[in-house]
């Protein structure tokens, strides 16, 4: 009886001041490339495959922790020839080791995504699509793009709305009738009333923009990610530089901008291009008695990851989580290879703590 008139009471109090409290984690990363020596690392010739599962063993925790995780594709999956740079085609294996690790959904929207033409935009879209990829920035045709853009995903009783873009292709033409989606004000400004429209709880837009292997934002990125939060935009996530650019949680209007989160996997060796930052966004949602209800951000921080290539007789390419080698020293071979990824930590650290706007890094758990 006294159960009972425990439950009671908690159902008329929901009923006068009730509302429901929901919470969802969101991840981001940097650009996923394929360089040729990727590909060459990734072919098993046991299995007469390519096996890309290892590279993000490391890292599967984190990714795969969030209830999304969001990256940038940026490259084509064309078929063979594979190649890299500077026209990427990547093997359909890289997907099977992506939605493994943990990626949710991809933008496609960025200067490599018409490397192989119209064949490999569609084939890259169709891919996708085979393997159950959400993803958004590319189209077959203006159908496509009118029934598929903005992108809406739901989870969690959350629903957000994603935008893509890219400013350019590096000067290869899209073919008709495919749809590259293009960094315009005008274009944003139309895409982001009908994001509003939606109703949606957030509104994200991931751009491809910047000045390559600078870590700072220029004036046009500032100028663009303040004209998408004018028009509605409650997250930014930028992309190209392949270096870190500062992290900025406004928390006087509750949004965050992420200039570039850097390369986070490719093979780019060189000091700050040999890894990548992610960023970990935390909502939640109040739906009060009468259904209105309102989302904020509860934490915002980063973490890092650099690439190793391990002394494997295929020169395997994983992804370090920095702390966790930092806490466990033997988790790779080599000294050199230990101080690389240090050294990006350092400089990670160093350009974040002077640049960084309320956002700090996470503090990755540990096996006792």
């Amino acid at each position: 009886m006294k159960k009972l008139l425990i439950i009671l009471l908690l159902i008329v109090s929901r009923s006068l001041f009730g509302q429901d409290t929901t919470r969802l984690s969101l991840l981001f990363t940097g650009d996923i490339m394929q360089h040729e020596s990727q590909i060459t690392a990734a072919f098993n010739p046991d299995s007469n495959r390519f096996d890309y599962k290892p590279c993000f063993q490391y890292v599967k925790p984190i990714l795969s922790a969030p209830d999304l995780t969001i990256g940038n594709l940026e490259l084509t999956l064309a078929g063979p020839p594979y190649k890299g740079f500077p026209q990427f085609s990547a093997p359909d294996q890289l997907l099977d080791a992506l939605k493994d690790a943990g990626f949710d959904v991809l933008v496609t929207a960025n200067n490599h995504c018409v490397d192989r033409g119209r064949k490999g935009l569609e084939r890259t879209i169709d891919q996708l699509d085979q393997y159950g990829i959400p993803h958004t920035g590319t189209f077959k045709d203006t159908l496509d793009w009118l029934n598929n853009y903005p992108l809406i995903v739901n989870s969690k009783g959350f629903s957000f709305s994603l935008l893509n873009y890219t400013y350019g292709t590096n000067g290869i033409s899209v073919t008709k009738p495919n749809i590259v989606n293009r960094i315009d004000t005008a274009r944003i400004r139309k895409d982001l009333k009908k994001a509003m429209e939606q109703k949606t709880d957030v509104v994200v837009v991931f751009l491809h923009w910047g000045e390559e292997y600078k870590n700072l934002p220029n004036k046009s990125q500032k100028q663009i990610a303040d004209f998408c939060f004018k028009h509605g935009a409650k997250i930014v996530i930028g992309a190209h530089p392949h270096v870190l650019q500062p992290l900025e949680w406004r928390k006087e209007t509750d949004q965050v901008i992420a200039y570039s989160l850097g390369n986070f996997v490719s093979g780019q060796r060189d000091r700050y291009k040999n890894g990548g930052a992610m960023i970990h966004i935390d909502l939640e949602k109040i739906v009060q008695r009468d259904s209105a209800s309102s989302v904020k951000m509860t934490e915002v921080s980063y973490s890092l990851a650099g690439v190793y290539r391990a002394p494997d007789a295929r020169r395997t390419y994983q992804l370090i989580p920095v702390q966790q080698l930092e806490n466990d020293s033997t988790l790779i071979e080599g000294n050199i290879a230990r101080e690389m990824i240090r050294q990006f930590g350092v400089d990670s650290r160093a350009l974040y703590g002077k640049e960084n706007k309320n956002i700090e890094e996470k503090r990755l758990k540990t096996k006792d």
